[in-house]
């Protein structure tokens, strides 16, 4: 039996030992947290002001929590010119991809940038983000005094006046340089404002390299600076502060008493602010250096981030697909409390090799840049929830009309296309308007992807300026700028002028694009082409001389007919001479175009009677006639309602020739040469029921007829004679059905009078109901194939190219006479 008293004296042991362990616990993580890092930790710009090397920092604090969630976030960024337009679009891809706050963004950008990024925005609809322009020419004059060696010229000094160009009552803003990359969520930089004391008023990452330090070279001079310095590339403004402390004043004073004993900036406005903190350090709030890792050639950022593979970047340098971890979202920190993670939550490009930099993790940081370069930025069209904000100027209408969309519907697609606003990047890579010029004349045209090799032959043939609209994803636009750079003959050519307007939806929106590229022509006439023709190589003077000629500038409506030809031959020698040309006609190498499928399109034009023409003459409009005219720039627009491929040019041309247009051809031709098929899907309405279809049916009176939902139906008419509207064009009634023969072949109906050519072999399928578009079936000798098999390979296929039995078609422009053609 224990003596009375030993219990006591054993618990009191052993609560002496769990208070002990305790302590234990605790002292060690103190020594833990005072141990030196190893090698490839953060060097986070919180530790005790400067060491002997000059290294800035900041107490490790613990995250604070992120803003209010429908807290605006104020973002600046100073961006000139074609190519710096271009970095913006992915900056606001990564912010955008990440952000649960809206967004203002104020742009300080010169005449080109802001006239690429405002249609960018206003097309691009993003909810929750507001964008305001600011003149960067009016700010010059405040920095123009400054010499400035750094690549980026006047607009790299152009951060030191925003205190005075953003709006008086904005108090807090990040800005940001174009050459960087988010990996996070932008509100977790925004929250370090949390961090400022009563004097702090700008934030900044301490600057990763040994610049500031003057040992890179013998004689080497910077600008002073407070250690390493700092970097500008990310900053966190206090602009209400600023704007007391007299920061005009300060900045101005500090440039001019450095200037005098240096010869100019080497690093733009980095220089001035670092030598402002160099004398006032009370002004800088020191960032964690994963807000700005800077690479460059010879970056110390390595001490900042232990590995690439921090990033957690899904394995692949790239935002999820699914519902898996967001790209750079770092894991649960289970460190101490003052320890800090070392992920990497913003990259920035920093040297002028951008992602030509020599770093041995610059992959893995490559990769996430390419990743949001080549995003669908149709993707980031997202709502935040729980935040209401105003709508993008037409977002509300838009989603009132596509509720109103019955899915059910054959022609649902074709609806939903018509309400689809499709992004648009006026200027994709550097243009150089030509000077103005009176008789000037751009051509226009429009392409995919598949027709990126007829480019370098165009600009063979066409001297003169031209504006193309393209239809590309966003990888695929970068493709097409690695293609225009990789090419001689394309990378020589600065007056061609290339829009993309971005994919979404399975329909082509032919016209759509031809207006994109219309709208962005600069000279007073152009040239309504087509990607396939190639004109002769002296039509762009013969026009030019033609409009001069016929004094079209006058105020007369009037408009030049450049003849089409085409050839199935992908080797073709191209004709120089009228004579030549003849000679081709006459041995069976060229063609009128579309003589064998369409000759409708182009009758009016009268060859026959072209071949022998020496002087102008006038040419009768007819039904269906869709010639390439040159015309004003002021000319109607296309349809934008026409999808796909059949009657969009017709529409066209009969609003040219209800706005009385006359239309004189030019002396050279245009031939449409051989190319692979249009990779695209069916561009028309599902196939026809095996149990019912409609029966075309022709109206008398346009104007009384049901408005089609899908292409205007008539053209306005002059004259009191009765129109037929073509069935393909889109007025159908609805009460009348009749069973349809075997799937597998289409119907035998014979269509309205007017509708189809009587001796091109056409017949008319109907479609499926209650679609509006109907099917055009061609029987071409040789072709040996039925409908369903023209089904599979796509619409597009069936007009576009006859190379299925043969060789592709083809246009050429050549010498030809003059000929005047009037409607």
């Amino acid at each position: 039996m224990l003596p009375r008293g030993r219990p006591r004296a054993l618990g009191a042991a052993a609560l002496l030992l769990l208070l002990l362990l305790i302590g234990f616990l605790l002292f060690r993580g103190d020594l833990d947290y005072e141990r030196p890092r190893p090698r490839g930790t953060a060097a986070f710009d919180g530790d005790p002001p400067a060491d002997p090397g000059g290294r800035n920092g900041s107490d490790c604090t613990p995250p604070r929590p992120r803003p209010p969630k429908c807290e605006l976030l104020q973002v600046a960024i100073v961006c000139a010119g074609h190519n710096s337009s271009r970095d913006v679009i992915t900056l606001v891809k990564s912010m955008l991809f990440y952000r649960k706050n809206p967004l203002h963004l104020h742009l300080v950008t010169d005449a080109v940038a802001r006239n690429i990024l405002e249609t960018l925005f206003h097309t691009w609809m993003v909810p929750a983000v507001r964008i305001s322009f600011y003149n960067a020419d009016e700010l010059k004059p405040q920095v123009s005094w400054i010499p400035n060696k750094h690549y980026s010229g006047l607009y790299g000094l152009m951060k030191l006046v925003l205190p005075s160009a953003l709006p008086p009552d904005l108090a807090r803003v990040i800005v940001l340089d174009t050459d960087v990359t988010f990996a996070s969520n932008i509100a977790e930089l925004w929250a370090l404002f949390a961090h400022f004391s009563d004097k702090q008023v700008i934030g900044l990452v301490e600057n990763q390299s040994d610049w500031y330090l003057g040992n890179l070279w013998r004689n080497h001079r910077p600008w002073p600076a407070l250690g390493r310095g700092f970097n500008t590339g990310v900053i966190l403004l206090r602009l209400d502060r600023l704007r007391q402390a007299g920061w005009e004043q300060m900045w101005k004073l500090t440039a001019t008493r450095e200037l005098l004993t240096l010869p100019a900036t080497s690093l733009a406005d980095q220089d001035i602010f670092n030598a402002i903190i160099k004398e006032h350090p009370w002004l800088v709030r020191p960032l964690p250096c994963v807000w700005n890792v800077q690479l460059s050639d010879h970056t110390l950022a390595e001490r900042c981030y232990s590995e690439a593979s921090d990033l957690k970047v899904n394995g692949a340098g790239g935002p999820s697909d699914g519902d898996g971890p967001r790209m750079g979202t770092p894991a649960p920190c289970s460190h101490p409390p003052r320890r800090c993670p070392p992920w990497s939550q913003v990259i920035h490009w920093n040297s002028p090799k951008k992602l030509r930099v020599k770093n041995k993790h610059v992959e893995s940081f490559r990769n996430l840049y390419l990743t949001f370069l080549e995003y669908d930025g149709n993707l980031l069209r997202r709502e935040l929830f729980g935040c209401p904000r105003p709508p993008p100027p037409g977002a509300e209408q838009l989603q009132r009309a596509l509720a109103q969309l019955d899915e059910g519907d054959a022609c649902f697609e074709f609806r939903r296309q018509q309400l689809t606003v499709h992004r648009v990047h006026i200027t994709f890579l550097p243009h150089k308007p030509p000077p103005p010029q009176p008789h000037d004349v751009t051509l226009v045209a429009q392409l995919s992807m598949d027709r990126l090799q007829m480019l370098e032959a165009l600009c063979r043939h066409w001297p003169g300026p031209m504006s193309l609209a393209l239809y590309l994803t966003d990888a695929e636009a970068q493709q097409f700028l690695r293609f225009v750079e990789t090419s001689v003959v394309l990378s020589a050519r600065q007056d061609v002028a290339y829009h993309v307007v971005y994919r979404e939806g399975p329909l082509y929106p032919i016209n759509q694009l031809r207006n994109v590229a219309l709208a962005q022509a600069l000279t007073p006439y152009v040239f309504l082409s087509d990607i396939d023709f190639l004109p002769a190589y002296s039509l762009y003077d013969y026009l030019r001389a033609s409009i001069k000629q016929l004094e079209l500038g006058s105020g007369r409506k009037a408009a030049l007919v450049v003849p089409a030809f085409e050839t199935l031959h992908y080797r073709f020698s191209f004709p120089s001479s009228k004579a030549e040309l003849l000679a081709l006609l006459d041995a069976g190498s060229l063609h009128t175009f579309r003589y064998h499928e369409w000759p409708r399109g182009h009758a009016p034009t009268d060859y026959a009677r072209w071949r022998e023409a020496q002087a102008p003459y006038h040419v009768q409009w007819a039904a269906d006639y869709e010639p390439y005219v040159v015309v004003p720039r002021d000319c109607p627009r296309y349809d934008p309602r026409f999808v796909g491929f059949g009657w969009n040019k017709v529409a066209h041309v009969v609003e040219l020739d209800a706005q009385s247009c006359h239309l004189p051809p030019a002396q050279a031709t245009t031939v449409r040469v051989p190319h692979s098929p249009r990779n695209t899907s069916c561009w028309c309405c599902p196939r026809p029921s095996s149990s019912t279809c409609r029966t075309p049916q022709a109206w008398t009176s346009p104007a009384s007829a049901p408005a089609p939902p899908i292409v205007t139906a008539s053209r306005p008419s002059r004259t009191s004679s009765t129109r037929i509207c073509p069935a393909t064009m889109g007025l159908l009634p609805s009460n009348t059905s009749l069973p349809c023969s075997s799937p597998e072949a289409p119907p035998d109906l014979t269509p309205a009078p007017g509708t189809l050519p009587a001796d091109t072999g056409a017949t008319l399928l109907p479609p499926h109901p209650p679609c509006y578009l109907n099917y055009l079936w061609s029987r071409w000798e040789g072709l040996g194939r039925g409908l369903p098999s023209l089904l599979s390979y796509g619409w597009g296929l069936v007009l576009l190219c006859p190379s299925w039995f043969g060789a592709g078609s083809c246009i050429l422009t050549c010498d030809i006479p003059f000929s005047q053609v009037k409607f």
